[in-house]
């Protein structure tokens, strides 16, 4: 039977099927925008794989940064669901390392947290101005 018709009856089992295994995040410096996330996020940067330099996120997912450097880099937004009992530590490694962070996708409230659908949040630019968010608690969608 042909892939579409498959799961033509059964939206939902073609969707808990579906997961992202990783992305790839352009960086000027990809050694430099790995170690940066991976400090703020507590995180190790792995080996090497061919052009990238891998980041491994808890959920099996991992981002591939990889050098670009013949062109502006696009900015990107990539969000981090993160445990709450870790949320202060990532606002003191921004603050440390002095990083403005942001209570808003646009950062207009610099130096500020959000609470959304009852967590906590925050924005930040990484190195090459990709838009960073952490937050405790994931969007409710309708």
């Amino acid at each position: 039977m042909p892939y579409d018709q498959q799961y033509s009856h059964a939206p939902e089992a073609a969707t808990a099927a579906v997961q992202l295994n990783h992305t790839v995040i352009h960086a000027t410096d990809r050694h430099r925008s790995a170690e940066f996330l991976a400090a703020v996020l507590e995180l190790e940067v792995g080996a090497p794989f061919g052009p990238f330099l891998p980041v491994d996120l808890g959920n099996g997912v991992t981002l591939d940064y990889y050098e670009k450097r013949d062109e502006p880099i696009q900015s990107q937004h990539y969000a981090f669901l993160v445990p709450d009992a870790r949320f202060d530590a990532m606002i003191a490694r921004l603050e440390a390392a002095g990083v403005t962070y942001y209570a808003d996708p646009g950062h207009t409230e610099p130096g500020r947290t959000n609470s959304l659908f009852g967590g906590r949040g925050a924005y930040f630019d990484d190195p090459d101005g990709h838009n960073m968010e952490i937050m405790t608690w994931p969007y409710v969608r309708p």
